[in-house]
C-alpha cells in the first residue's frame, strides 16, 4: 500500500453518514454539534476557548501521519461530530479507531454503526492494515457494550492507563480485530445496518 493512503483524509460516503476531512471551516458547526456535551472519561470535548487549539493538535498530528481526522456528516449533510483513525502505524500495518465525539442527536443511531463500518473498510480494504483496535474506558460500559455487538473481541484491560481532565484515573479496555476475522465482523456490521434495534 502506498504511503500516500496513510496520508491522506479521505471522503467516506455511507446512507446514514458521510466522513470528510477535518477543516477548520468546521468550527462552529461542531461547536454546536458538541453543544452540552461534556468531558467523556479520556476525550476532552473542545469548546469555543479551546476548539482552536485542539484544531492545531488534529493538524499536526495529521501533518506527521500519526492520525486522520474526519468531520461527520448526516444523512442530511449536517454536521454531526468528529472521529479519526489513530495510533496509526503504516510499518505495523495497524491503526484505531477513537477520539468520536457524536452531537446527542445522532447518538445510538445506524450513523455510528456506519461510521465504523466505513473506518474498518477504509482500514482493512484500503490501507491493507492487519489490525484495526477500538477502546473504551473501563467505566464506560455503554462504550463496550457497543463495540462487543459487533463481535469484537477484547484482548486487555490497561490499568492505570488514562487521566481525564478532572485528575481520575482509569483504566482502558482494548479491541483488536485481526484482518483474518474482518469479514465476519464486516458481515456482522451489514447485518447490523440492515437490521437496527
Amino acid at each position: 500500500m502506498s504511503a500516500d493512503a496513510w496520508r491522506t483524509v479521505p471522503t467516506l460516503v455511507g446512507r446514514h453518514v458521510t466522513l470528510r476531512p477535518l477543516d477548520r471551516t468546521d468550527r462552529a458547526d461542531l461547536l454546536s454539534a458538541f453543544s452540552g456535551l461534556t468531558q467523556v472519561f479520556a476525550t476532552a470535548v473542545p469548546g469555543p476557548a479551546t476548539i482552536d487549539s485542539w484544531f492545531d493538535t488534529l493538524e499536526a498530528q495529521r501533518d506527521a501521519g500519526r492520525v486522520l481526522p474526519f468531520t461527520l456528516l448526516d444523512a442530511d449533510g449536517q454536521v454531526a461530530g468528529t472521529t479519526r483513525l489513530l495510533r496509526m502505524s503504516p510499518g505495523h500495518h495497524r491503526a484505531e479507531i477513537g477520539g468520536t465525539l457524536y452531537a446527542r442527536r445522532v447518538q445510538r443511531t445506524a450513523l455510528s454503526t456506519e461510521m465504523k463500518r466505513l473506518l474498518l473498510g477504509h482500514s482493512f480494504d484500503r490501507l491493507g492494515c492487519q489490525c484495526a483496535q477500538l477502546r473504551a474506558n473501563w467505566r464506560n460500559p455503554t462504550s463496550r457494550l457497543v463495540i462487543e455487538r459487533l463481535g469484537v473481541r477484547k484482548d486487555a484491560v490497561l490499568r492505570w492507563h488514562s487521566v481525564s481532565g478532572n485528575g481520575e484515573v482509569h483504566d482502558t479496555v482494548v479491541y483488536s480485530i485481526p484482518a483474518e476475522d474482518w469479514p465476519e465482523i464486516r458481515r456482522n456490521l451489514d447485518y447490523l445496518l440492515e437490521h437496527p434495534l
